[in-house]
């Protein structure tokens, strides 16, 4: 539905802007610049023709798993594509016809975790590859495949190596790519969200040699700023406030941009009083040295995992009449925030939103958290009555029975023992796949979920240095799968069907982790052998259980991760369940807002438009299109007008493209590119699909329709 007609801005840059740098035409940085735009200047595609796409080509991994997935946004570099597939494979492709050229396997089998991505880097006399699998960093030479034995250990990294802790108490991966600056790769992580949980300090690496360059505490030491915002030592006993999203860089400034997460536990933080700093944070970090050069904190003691679940944008607006370089960062609240690039000041007036407090003993929570007060919110924040689900009469009162045995209400309604309903929950508003942004038109493009979920705090079960497996389960994996191991997939898979996993797969994903889950190596061979003999055959004979050095018990765990929905498994509330809309940030006023995805089976029904959960971003183009996948029930790929949110083309794929397509030109010819693997507890494939116009379609000549010029 059309809410604003666009009013385009007419601009030139200014000499200082790292927009003035950029061709936006061709995809060497996953997010298509290091600024992470998602635009593609680009526009032999277009309007007025994109409804003639075809397949181009397709490239099949072949070795997709069940519930395995692809979430790669491909790199192109002089005509070959790299890209990896639902087992991190890495393989180069020829991008205009997607034959294979080669492929490097750095893990065997079943992935470790998921990946967004592929970094390069090349000097005069060299290129390689440099990626991740589990917790290796590798590098790789980008025309042979072959590992760069210059780097690291025959090519690798353990990334584990870095922590002063022995290597068992340390659990992380990495899945988004590294941001390449100069002669470094700065690191993220992924890493547990119950305790313990290993810190996310942020690191950088020599790209020859693979050396710790510097490393940035997320956590503070003593002496570091922030230090006094957490309890003493919370940084020995506490973890996460990592960065999982990934990163922008402005090459210009020499700045990275780097958006952080919750920190450990996620929902309950009587160990950890104060306002957490660098949780729940973008940090401005000096690329070079790791130096902190601003922070804003969006979210003080977070207890709603409220991470900040994508890269920034790196942007250039419209203030009082001259243009000013910026950042912008989408929240999983809804919120978008507009920063000044230089000095962390927001571009529109903050408000401190007051916030009801926990009733849970020994929670203390900030009084206030700061909003923007634009744009307004891209989701709804409050969730009551009047917003359950008419879907059927049924269905409205079985969920309105429920709803009345919880507690609801605003955005930062705390966790309790009763239950809370958060909304719009633990997958969104944002979600990782990203943002786009027009530097042409300034108009910001969000694709989002608003999706309840329901957390319950319990309290905490502990194992015994001898327990049954069945009692570890309950200490250490049912806050995640649930105390009846049905878990709440696809995020948190159900572990009550062995017959999903063999042994062999249990004991990797116990010893490796994958995807949220840690490994869990430190609590001994004994106890993960005996959870895994458990898990297949219920044998629950008591084991011997080691501890981490730096565990800390708390008093509350939360129970499972359960989305609220009605009897037959759809969201509980009314539509729109997924959406994409389009922000003008100059102003802070929406353009369009439209559902994104759809039910298949609701649709049959004559239920249209619902928008469903869709993971995975967009990308918008000088062609007057914003294409995206994303729709994790319909497998369609889509092209809208840029201009009003009308949908111009679509086509279904054989596996949901829950990633973030990429836009380039060879010889020519535009292609789009993107990520088909499925998976999130729907089919698996591990196919990446290019589409192009056929070859009797001449690219337009005539320039755009709207006003403004080219970066």
């Amino acid at each position: 539905m059309l809410l604003k007609t666009v009013v385009f801005a007419s601009l030139s840059f200014c000499a200082g802007s790292c927009l003035a740098q950029e061709t936006f035409r061709d995809w060497k940085v996953v997010g298509g610049s290091p600024l992470n735009l998602h635009y593609s200047a680009l526009d032999q595609i277009n309007e007025s023709n994109v409804s003639q796409l075809h397949i181009a080509w397709t490239y099949d991994g072949g070795n997709a798993y069940p519930d395995s997935q692809i979430q790669c946004n491909p790199i192109i570099i002089d005509g070959v594509m790299y890209v990896t597939t639902s087992t991190l494979r890495v393989v180069a492709l020829d991008a205009a016809t997607g034959k294979q050229i080669w492929s490097f396997e750095p893990t065997k089998g079943r992935a470790p975790n998921v990946n967004r991505g592929l970094s390069y880097w090349s000097d005069a006399s060299q290129a390689r590859i440099l990626g991740t699998a589990g917790y290796e960093l590798f590098s790789i030479d980008a025309k042979t495949g072959k590992p760069d034995y210059a780097f690291g250990a025959q090519g690798r990294v353990d990334l584990r190596e870095a922590f002063n802790l022995p290597k068992q108490d340390v659990s992380l991966t990495v899945t988004s790519p590294g941001t390449i600056y100069r002669d470094l790769i700065i690191l993220g992580s992924s890493v547990s969200e119950r305790l313990p949980a290993t810190y996310g300090d942020i690191r950088a690496y020599d790209v020859r040699t693979g050396k710790l360059r510097w490393t940035f505490h997320t956590i503070p030491q003593p002496g570091e700023f922030g230090y006094r915002t957490w309890p003493p030592d919370a940084w020995k006993t506490t973890g996460a406030a990592n960065n999982w999203a990934g990163m922008a860089l402005d090459p210009q400034r020499g700045l990275v941009y780097v958006p952080t997460g919750s920190a450990a536990f996620d929902f309950y933080g009587a160990d950890r009083q104060g306002d957490d700093l660098f949780a729940d944070t973008l940090l401005c970090l000096d690329a070079a040295t790791g130096k902190r050069k601003w922070h804003f904190q969006a979210i003080r003691h977070d207890v709603w995992d409220l991470d900040f679940p994508s890269p920034p944008t790196l942007i250039t607006v419209q203030r009082k009449g001259r243009m000013v370089d910026a950042v912008a960062v989408a929240g999983k609240n809804g919120y978008v925030y507009v920063l000044n690039r230089e000095t962390g000041e927001s571009l529109f007036p903050l408000a401190e939103r007051s916030i009801p407090q926990s009733t849970v003993d020994g929670e203390l929570l900030a009084k206030t958290q700061p909003v923007p007060t634009l744009p307004a919110p891209f989701v709804r924040q409050r969730l009551d009555e009047t917003m359950i689900t008419n879907r059927t009469a049924a269905s409205h009162s079985a969920v309105l029975e429920q709803l009345r045995n919880l507690n609801c209400g605003d955005l930062f309604i705390p966790p309790s023992l009763k239950g809370t309903v958060y909304f719009p929950g633990l997958a969104g508003g944002a979600e990782w796949g990203g943002s786009a942004y027009d530097p042409q038109t300034h108009i910001y493009y969000v694709n989002a979920n608003e999706l309840p979920w329901i957390v319950r705090l319990v309290p905490s079960q502990s194992a015994q240095r001898h327990s049954r497996p069945s009692r570890i389960y309950q200490a250490m994996c049912a806050s995640c799968h649930g105390p009846d191991r049905k878990g709440a997939p696809p995020e948190y898979p159900a572990l009550d069907q062995p017959a999903k996993l063999t042994a062999a797969q249990i004991s990797t994903m116990l010893h490796q982790g994958g995807g949220r889950m840690p490994s869990f190596t430190s609590i001994g061979e004994p106890a993960i052998a005996g959870i895994q003999n458990w898990l297949l055959t219920n044998d629950d004979h008591v084991v011997a259980v080691q501890f981490p050095h730096h565990a800390n018990e708390l008093k509350y765990s939360v129970q499972g991760y359960e989305k609220f929905l009605d009897p037959d498994g759809y969201p509980a509330t009314t539509p729109p369940w997924g959406t994409l809309s389009a922000i003008n940030l100059d102003t802070g006023a929406y353009v369009w807002k439209v559902p994104l995805g759809e039910y298949p089976e609701l649709v049959a029904k004559g239920m249209k438009e619902t928008g469903t959960e869709n993971h995975g971003g967009g990308v918008v183009t000088a062609g007057g299109l914003l294409f995206i996948g994303a729709t994790h029930y319909d497998n369609k790929f889509r092209a809208f007008d840029k201009e009003t949110g009308k949908l111009l083309w679509e086509t279904v794929l054989p596996f949901a493209a829950n990633a973030t397509p990429s836009i380039y030109e060879l010889n020519g010819k535009e292609y789009v590119v993107v990520a088909a693997g499925g998976g999130r507890d729907r089919a698996s494939g591990d196919q990446f699909i290019a589409f192009a116009l056929p070859q009797h379609e001449q690219p337009r000549t005539e320039p755009p329709t709207q006003s403004g010029t080219h970066p």
